[in-house]
Parts: structure tokens; C-alpha cells; sequence
């Protein structure tokens, strides 16, 4: 008979009731999530380090904070991820430069020779070239664009997320993918010939 696997819902319980397997099984769902998203958000390993722990403990001191009926766990996870990122941005300065995602266990997305509109760029140039292009979006561009492309939530996760609408969403992330594109090709990164639709697949 195949065990039943918690759900986040149900660890949450049991760790406010002092579960500490039921903290260790959620930690080890979700703390590459957090800490990819503190790093895209931020670019610096140092902040994306010290914000999965602030997030983690925030949980485990905080359960109640969570409310299954407003959305999954990781939506919540992400919403006070981002509110210590903007937190140390303020704090410390508006942007800290790129880390190489690879060196942080953090593996890039794939993409084919055929999908490559960077010309004679090689893999992780095209990758350093992307994420310091986010890097330098507005924060409320940036978030939407990190959430929806590279870790794939839809509009609806995204709004719980952001708390805000969902035509929100899709408007801040249409304009980040516009000036995203803009900074590619004034850079001279990107050929201009080529059609946004292949550019886009290769920033998730």
C-alpha cells in the first residue's frame, strides 16, 4: 500500500503542534524555491542565504501567519520572501551585482541551439546577460517576471503572491518583457531581427 504523502497544509498543523519531522519535510520541499527566488530577486547569494532562513523561521515561530484558504503554502512562502528582499534592497542599496547561479546549486533552464537568439554567445553568457537584464528591471517588473517565467506560476499564484489583481499581473509582466527586450537589444545582446516570441524562451 503506497503512503500517504502530508500535505503542506497538514505539516503546518503538525509542526504548530511541535512537529519538528513535519518543519524538516516542509523545509526540504521548499527551500530551494525560496532561496532561487531571494537570489533572482536579489542577485546576491549573501541576501538569498539569510532571507530562507528569516522565511523559515518566520514559519515555524509563525504558522497561524499561513491560510490555506487564500492560497498554497509556497505562494505564501514567496510573499514573505519578497518582502525581506525589498527589505535588505532598501536597506543596503538598489541593486548588488549578479551571482553565477551555477556555483549556488541553482541549475539554468535548458534551451536548444535552434532557440538561441544570442548569436555567438555562449551558454552561460546568454544567462549571466539575462539575469542582470532582470536585475535591473523595477522591482514590481522584476517580481512578476521572476514568478511567472522563471518559476513558472500562473497569473492567478502570482496575484496571491503579489497581492494584487490579475490583470495586475499581466500588465507589469507585458511591460517587463518589453523593456527587458529593450535593454537585450540596446546592449547589442540580442539580434534585432530576431522575434521577441524566441527571445522570451530563453529567459525562464
Amino acid at each position: 500500500m503506497t503512503p500517504t504523502i502530508p500535505s503542506d497544509a497538514e505539516l503546518v498543523k503538525l509542526m504548530s503542534a511541535g512537529d519538528d519531522c513535519a518543519f524538516a519535510t516542509l523545509y526540504r520541499r521548499h527551500q530551494g524555491f525560496v532561496y532561487r527566488f531571494a537570489l533572482l530577486m536579489s542577485g546576491s547569494s549573501n541576501i538569498a542565504e539569510e532571507v530562507t532562513q528569516e522565511v523559515f523561521l518566520i514559519l515555524i515561530r509563525r504558522p497561524h501567519g499561513f491560510d490555506p484558504a487564500r492560497g498554497p503554502l509556497l505562494a505564501y512562502l514567496y510573499g514573505v520572501t519578497r518582502n525581506h528582499v525589498l527589505t535588505f534592497l532598501k536597506r543596503e542599496r538598489p541593486y548588488v551585482p549578479l551571482v553565477n547561479e551555477s556555483e549556488n546549486g541553482i541549475s539554468p533552464a535548458p534551451f536548444t541551439a535552434e532557440d538561441d537568439p544570442f548569436g555567438n554567445c555562449t551558454r552561460n553568457e546568454i544567462i549571466k546577460l539575462v539575469r542582470q537584464a532582470v536585475l535591473t528591471l523595477p522591482l514590481r517588473y522584476r517580481e512578476v517576471v521572476v514568478l511567472c517565467d522563471f518559476h513558472e506560476m500562473s497569473y492567478a499564484e502570482a496575484a496571491v503572491v503579489l497581492d494584487c489583481a490579475i490583470g495586475t499581473i499581466n500588465s507589469r509582466l507585458h511591460r517587463g518583457h518589453a523593456l527587458l527586450l529593450k535593454k537585450l537589444r540596446a546592449a547589442g545582446a540580442v539580434d534585432s531581427a530576431t522575434p521577441d516570441s524566441q527571445v522570451m524562451r530563453c529567459f525562464a
